[in-house]
Parts: C-alpha cells; sequence; structure tokens
C-alpha cells in the first residue's frame, strides 16, 4: 500500500483528503497538490484506527498542539489522563506524550487510548535514552538498533507523528562546542543525541540511517516531525550559526523525505524576539519550499515565567500569521515545573485565541472571521447572553457574566444604563424626534 502523500502526487483525491477538504473548506484537489508537494500534511497512522485526521499546512487552519507526560519528579499517570481529557475539551488539534517517568510504554499507550481521536505524537529518544540510564546508569550506552526500534514500537502502538531530531551533525555539535550561545541548548531529545555523539565519536544516527527512518514511516505512513536540536533558549542567541544551520541540514532532509513519500513538519523556532518572528517563518517556508511549520513559541522573551504562555501566545498569533502551521502551547508552568490540569488549560486557551486571530489574517474574513461578524452584531442590538453562545469559550464567559447575578439581555454591569451603544440609541431617538 503506498502513502497518502504518494496517492496525493500521483493525482488522486483519496477519501481521506475529501474528508478533511470539506472540514477546512477549501478544495479537494487544492489539499491533494499541497499535500503532493510537501505544503500540508494529514497527521494520522494507519494503525491509529479511532483517529480523525488533521490537516497541518498552506492554507489551512492554524493548529494547536498539547504537550503532556510524565517527569522523573512528578510522576501521576491519572493526571496525565486528566490533562489529555482537558485539552481535548479546550480544543487541542494535537497532544505529544513527553513523559520521562514511569512505565513509559504503558503510559504513552494509555494517553493514546485516551486521546483517541485527537492525532497523537511522541519523542521516541526520550524513551531510548531514560532505559539504557536504568539498565547501564549511563543514558549514552544505547545502539542505533535500540533508537530504530523503539521509532517502529511507536509507530506499531499507532502514534501519528514523531520528533526525529535529524538534523543535528557531528560538525554543528563542533560549533555548539565552541559557540558563545547565552544558553547553549533547550532541547532535551536533541541533547540526549548530541550526548550518545559525543561519547561514541560518531555521527547522528539519526541522520545516518535518515533512510531506515523514511522506510518505516512509510509502512505507517505516519508523519516525521523534523526536530529544532538548535531552537535558541535565549532571545540573545536567535538566528545564530546554529539555529539556522540546522535549518539548512533540515531543508535538505525535507526533500529526502518528500522523494520517499513521507510526510513531514518541521519544528522551531524557541526565543526570538518579536522583530524576527516573521522572517523566521519566512526563511523556513523559503529554505524548506513551504513545509509545514510546527512552532514553539516563539517566546518573544525571557522573562515572563509563569506568564509564558501569555507571553508565547502573542508570539504565536505574529508566527501563525506570517505562515506558521501548528503552535506548541506553553504552559504557565514552562520553565518552572510540570503543569497541572488547570495550567494545560490556560495554556490551551491563549494559544487557540492567538490561532484564531492569525486565522483572520492568514485565511481572511471571509474564512476566519464569519464568527466576528455575529458576535458584533448581536453586541451592537445588545443581546448579550446569546453573544456567549458564539465565543471561543462560552461556559468560561458565561461563568463571569452572571459572576453578580443572572443577567437580562442589555448593557453588560460594566457599564450598565451608560453604555455607549444604548446612549447612542437614546441620542440617535432625540435627534428623531427634533426632525
Amino acid at each position: 500500500m503506498g502513502t497518502l502523500m504518494r496517492a496525493a502526487q500521483e493525482g488522486r483525491v483519496t477519501e481521506e483528503i475529501k474528508l478533511v477538504a470539506e472540514r477546512e473548506g477549501i478544495s479537494p484537489e487544492k489539499l491533494r497538490d499541497r499535500i503532493a508537494s510537501g505544503r500540508a500534511v494529514i497527521l494520522r497512522n494507519l494503525v491509529h484506527e479511532s483517529v480523525e485526521p488533521r490537516a497541518v499546512g498552506q492554507g489551512l487552519s492554524t493548529k494547536v498542539n498539547a504537550n503532556v507526560g510524565t517527569s522523573m519528579s512528578v510522576c501521576d499517570i491519572n493526571m496525565e489522563i486528566e490533562k489529555v481529557k482537558t485539552a481535548i475539551k479546550y480544543g487541542a488539534d494535537t497532544i505529544m506524550d513527553l513523559s520521562t517517568g514511569g512505565d513509559l510504554d504503558q503510559i504513552r499507550r494509555t494517553l493514546l487510548r485516551v486521546a483517541e481521536k485527537i492525532p497523537f505524537g511522541t519523542v521516541p529518544v526520550y524513551q531510548v535514552f531514560i532505559e539504557a540510564y536504568r539498565r547501564h546508569k549511563s543514558g549514552v550506552e544505547f545502539t542505533v538498533d535500540d533508537l530504530l526500534n523503539t521509532v517502529e514500537k511507536h509507530l506499531k502502538d499507532g502514534v501519528d507523528f514523531m520528533t526525529i531530531h535529524a538534523g543535528v551533525t557531528k560538525e554543528l555539535v563542533e560549533h555548539l562546542l565552541r559557540s558563545e550561545r547565552v544558553v547553549p541548548i533547550v532541547s532535551r531529545g536533541g541533547e540526549f543525541i548530541i550526548a550518545w555523539m559525543l561519547m561514541h565519536n560518531e555521527e547522528n544516527p539519526y541522520y545516518k540511517y535518515f533512510d531506515n527512518i523514511l522506510e518505516l514511516f512509510a509502512q505507517y505512513d505516519a508523519t516525521i516531525s523534523l526536530g529544532s536540536t538548535f531552537r535558541p533558549g535565549s532571545i540573545l542567541d536567535a538566528h545564530d550559526d546554529l539555529q539556522v544551520g540546522e535549518l539548512l541540514v533540515i531543508a535538505r532532509l525535507v526533500k529526502r523525505t518528500r522523494k520517499h513519500g513521507v510526510q513531514t513538519i518541521v519544528e522551531g523556532p524557541g526565543h526570538v524576539p518579536l522583530n524576527e518572528i516573521v522572517w523566521d517563518i519566512k526563511l523556513m517556508k523559503k529554505l524548506t519550499k513551504g513545509a509545514p511549520y510546527y512552532v514553539l513559541g516563539p517566546l518573544p522573551t525571557d522573562v515572563a515565567a509563569p506568564y509564558d504562555h501569555i507571553a508565547a501566545a502573542i508570539g504565536a498569533a505574529i508566527a501563525a500569521a506570517a505562515g506558521a502551521d501548528l503552535l506548541c502551547y506553553l504552559t504557565p508552568a514552562e520553565h518552572l515545573s510540570l503543569p497541572t490540569p488547570e495550567q494545560v488549560k490556560e495554556g490551551l486557551i491563549a494559544h487557540r485565541i492567538a490561532a484564531y486571530i492569525a486565522d483572520i489574517v492568514k485565511l481572511g474574513p471571509e474564512r476566519a472571521a464569519k464568527r466576528d461578524y455575529i458576535v458584533s452584531k448581536l453586541r451592537s442590538e445588545l443581546k448579550i447572553s446569546e453573544t456567549v453562545r458564539y465565543l471561543l469559550y462560552p461556559e468560561d464567559a458565561l461563568k463571569v457574566l452572571t459572576q453578580f447575578g443572572k443577567v437580562e439581555e442589555g448593557p453588560c454591569a460594566m457599564c450598565g444604563p451608560f453604555c455607549p451603544i444604548l446612549q447612542f440609541r437614546l441620542s440617535k431617538r432625540l435627534e428623531e424626534r427634533k426632525e
């Protein structure tokens, strides 16, 4: 059986493409052509039969990912289950399991079942490194077979997309060792690969055996997410030779994935000053010929914690309006702790709003701002209760609306009888009487 990308490259419009195109409000032929060229992907795995595929890429609505997962310090599977449920309730398009503590196979499979219809992602090198540490008291004592077998195990479980840190090379690691970065590296998975490379004096196995990776992903028709090992961890490191050097390697890898008919997205860019966000997106899109961009943040300041979710949402709205396709949320716990379910909710809400704001620019008002028109009309008619139904989060809006008691149609409790819309109506009536 060929891959979805192969079908698109052969000019076929599959039932899956038709279904997703209808949901996105575009023609199946447009979506087919974008998948064929690698400018869009449909996230799913042939084994994950319950998943409702999501399309990510050019001309499509901006999607939001929610990270969940245990740590070595806090390992509570029930809390992670609650996080997944919270993420789904508040509009996550995809979910990634970043677990590093506990029984990693059991946790992944449990969260996959809970996610059910939502495309599910992982970072397989986490499991490889941690299991090597448990066996040998050294995380770098894993083999290439350990790495490839773990990738295949995740694919067999039904994982739809995976972070593969194939863009870091020996040459780039040598640059890292000599660099004057403020924060040398913040990619956990990338550092695991670098540690292995330094210990064994070998090329990155993801890079060296990339064709083997492509064969595995083609077999399950899952999506590769090319990880950003050298994404900046400080705005002072943004767009240095390491970040851009890795992006050049990734751009070449993207070409190889397209030849193999394997769908691919690209990760980045981390901490980036506000004025550099737009051209970061444009540079990535230029080098990769329009590959879907999966962005963490971008976080335009290093000092906002515990409100990094707000700072990141500002960067995310700008990035998505400029062409970023999938936003990885940040929570109030970013840089400080493992998030709670409530913090998952806060992070997701901030980034869903950012995605919506960006889509008004990216997709145009006819596709993206229909709700804005309805809400504005209802507000002008002082139909406040009816307005709530069309907001992004009606349940939360209703709680605020009624926090001082039941509210009838008319002005809200902020302005009351001095509401400018109401006052304008009165002024207009007086003017009409004069006539």
